[in-house]
């Protein structure tokens, strides 16, 4: 049988908010919690804003895995847009079982539906396996990242 079979891959919708923080607690496990009502304020902008979907995966009715897609309007390329994953994420009981691999594939398909002519993604990781997972992912190790942290 195969192993994502079961999964259930859609964007997240108002009621995953929950099982959404439980996971970025997994993906950030020393950011500060928010109070409720913030993140609830916080979560209807991200549901609210053009071009940027958060896609949960749940296996057995259990959050474990998510994805944040945006896709970003551009001036060149032909002005086709292009693409950014952030918070790639699966709950530490659930990994190695191509749930997060499932949900890549339809951020992935989403961008090229709505025409992006690149899809992007970073990580903070150096360990090889994940390195080694976003290459068969059919990502590229071909640009040089920079950012900046606000102080």
């Amino acid at each position: 049988m195969d192993k994502v079979a079961s999964l259930d891959v859609r964007a997240a919708r108002a009621e995953d908010l929950t099982a959404l923080l439980t996971l970025y607690r997994q993906l950030n496990p020393d950011d500060p919690a928010m109070a409720e009502h913030d993140a609830l304020a916080r979560f209807k902008e991200v549901l609210a804003h053009p071009g940027m979907t958060i896609f949960i995966a749940r296996a057995n009715d259990v959050a474990v895995s998510s994805v944040t897609l945006v896709v970003i309007p551009n001036l060149t390329r032909g002005a086709k847009p292009y693409a950014l994953i952030e918070n790639v994420v699966t709950h530490a009981d659930h990994r190695q079982r191509g749930y997060a691999r499932a949900l890549i594939e339809k951020a992935i398909t989403t961008a090229w539906d709505v025409g992006c002519y690149k899809v992007m993604l970073l990580t903070g990781s150096t360990e090889a396996a994940t390195l080694r997972f976003y290459a068969n992912c059919g990502f590229s190790q071909n640009k040089t990242g920079f950012q900046i942290r606000r102080p």
